[in-house]
């Protein structure tokens, strides 16, 4: 489908330089996340007219302060970042964008891209586990992602210690990509900037929805969680203990109808724990390549290009700004459960684009938080 300005290439769009602009400034202003995100280019058409429309959203939700918009200015200094890494951006729609990932739960608009972006289009397979794994972890790591890169898979990681970093370097020849909790130009752990360079050199990517120059903290690493789990059609978790950040990846995975498995350990062995729980809660067993690629040949097929819709040349018109009856209505009826937007339709018994007209207004100030499966919960 061809965006406003445009260009259709290969099934996708392909976004002017201006667009990419208005795109990177709307998805790093206050209170835009994903879906956000979403939701006002299809209200409004273009990410300009979004912009424009943001402040004005923002107070009619009740916004205690003026929201903050992302500048031109830090839209420059994030390009400028980005091309001294040799890093681009994509976006979602765009031909260069991982299939698996436009069709994930939120997947983010703009992603940065350092390596060769023909590897995200690519089937794609996370191989995930402990920091302080064991030498057996990552012996099986290494197994697991050297064979599957020779069945034609991607290997997906997080560039952290241990089962990752084995898998990522088991998978050189064949292909992998490093997904970031940071932005793409900030390597961590530090030390593995080598490993890093060598996928590079093997024509891998690594990838971050993230800012460039953002440093990780640790509340970021469940977002790069989610983007491991989403860009893969099957993750796999090699020793995890019970608190493990792999377990986090393998949930996200489950919350996208994708398939889990875990490679199971001594009971022994705290760093195993994590994974014999998964296996016990359903996941599948696996100790060889043949398991795996048995489970995933049905789902081989890339999904279809459909994903982001964008408006065609004429944006849809902007419905009747609610009333303030409408607005008390569907604050009324949110609270601190999460529900999902359809049990505010019902609720209310308003039209569910006025309906998300008001969750636009109330996510801008700052009111309303978004939880996986779509659904909603009031903050304030």
């Amino acid at each position: 489908m061809t965006g406003p300005g445009g260009e259709g290439h290969g099934g996708g769009i392909r976004l002017t330089p201006e667009q990419k602009r208005a795109w990177l400034r709307l998805i790093r202003s206050e209170n835009v996340g994903p879906q956000t995100f979403r939701s006002l280019i299809n209200h409004f058409g273009s990410a300009a007219a979004a912009l424009a429309a943001l402040p004005s959203l923002s107070e009619r939700g009740g916004a205690r302060r003026t929201i903050r918009i992302a500048s031109e200015a830090e839209v420059d200094r994030e390009l400028e970042a980005a091309a001294r890494a040799g890093a681009q951006f994509v976006g979602l729609g765009e031909p260069d964008y991982p299939p698996w990932l436009r069709e994930a739960d939120q997947p983010p608009p703009l992603i940065a891209v350092r390596g060769d972006p023909g590897i995200l289009k690519r089937p794609a397979v996370a191989i995930v586990g402990s920091r302080n794994a064991s030498i057996a972890g990552k012996r099986m790591a290494s197994r697991l992602a050297n064979g599957l890169g020779e069945a034609g898979f991607a290997i997906v990681s997080g560039l952290a210690r241990g089962i990752d970093a084995a898998a990522h370097e088991a998978a050189l020849s064949t292909g992998t990509v490093a997904v970031f909790a940071g932005g793409v130009d900030i390597v961590y752990p530090p030390e593995h900037l080598p490993l890093l360079e060598r996928i590079f050199a093997a024509r891998g990517a690594a990838i971050s929805e993230m800012a460039m120059g953002w440093t990780p903290r640790a509340r970021d690493f469940p977002r790069r969680n989610r983007i491991i789990a989403g860009i893969s059609v099957a993750t796999i978790v090699v020793e995890a203990a019970e608190r493990s950040g792999s377990l986090i990846t393998a949930r996200l995975a489950l919350e996208q109808n994708r398939e889990v498995m875990a490679v199971p350990g001594s009971p022994l062995d705290p760093r195993a724990a994590g994974a014999n729980r998964l296996i016990k809660q359903g996941a599948r067993l696996v100790t060889e390549v043949s398991d795996i690629l048995e489970a995933l040949s049905p789902m081989l097929e890339a999904p279809q290009e459909e994903g982001f819709e964008l408006p065609g040349e004429k944006p849809p018109p902007l419905p009747v700004e609610p009333e303030g009856g409408e607005r008390a209505r569907v604050v009324e009826a949110l609270g601190p459960v999460p529900v999902t937007v359809d049990d505010v339709i019902q609720e209310t018994g308003l039209p569910a684009r006025l309906v998300s007209v008001i969750l636009l207004e109330l996510e801008l100030a700052g009111r309303l938080e978004r939880h996986p499966g779509g659904r909603i919960s009031l903050l304030f």
